[in-house]
């Protein structure tokens, strides 16, 4: 009964970083760096990478081969790299030779439609960590008669 407590508790941290990771792209969806350059680069996108954690369960009993889900882990987070947009602004002290200034490719409707997705794993995680601590409360009761 306490795994599925673990199991949810690890969706809903990784689902948090997933929103963090959001939320920073959206943040520095308009800073601007400078084409080519090494001292101005622009903001890459980032993306988690999630994992789902596995317990050999050959530890317990070595007949049965397989593993047993622990719940999930960010492994790493991606950077985008595509090319940054380049928008056309030569008075814009980030402008290149031919006045174009780099831009992060970030997509807000993207990054809504990833937040919304993200809010709702969190928030079914958080449903079930709470039914969860329902049940294990029922139990105690019924055990102390």
């Amino acid at each position: 009964m306490f795994e599925s407590l673990k199991i949810s508790g690890s969706g809903m941290t990784a689902n948090r970083l997933w929103l963090d990771t959001i939320s920073n792209n959206i943040a520095n969806m308009k800073s601007t760096g400078r084409p080519g350059s090494n001292t101005a680069q622009v903001y890459k996108r980032q993306a988690p990478v999630f994992s789902q954690v596995l317990k050999n369960e050959l530890d317990k009993n070595p007949a049965q081969f397989g593993h047993k889900s622990e719940g999930v882990t960010v492994t790493q987070i991606l950077h985008d790299n595509n090319d940054p947009r380049m928008v056309y602004k030569p008075s814009h002290p980030h402008a290149g030779k031919e006045g174009y200034v780099a831009y992060p490719n970030i997509n807000i409707t993207t990054e809504m439609a990833n937040m919304m997705a993200a809010t709702r794993a969190y928030q079914a995680n958080a449903a079930v960590n709470s039914s969860a601590k329902q049940i294990i409360s029922a139990a105690i009761q019924m055990g102390r008669g």
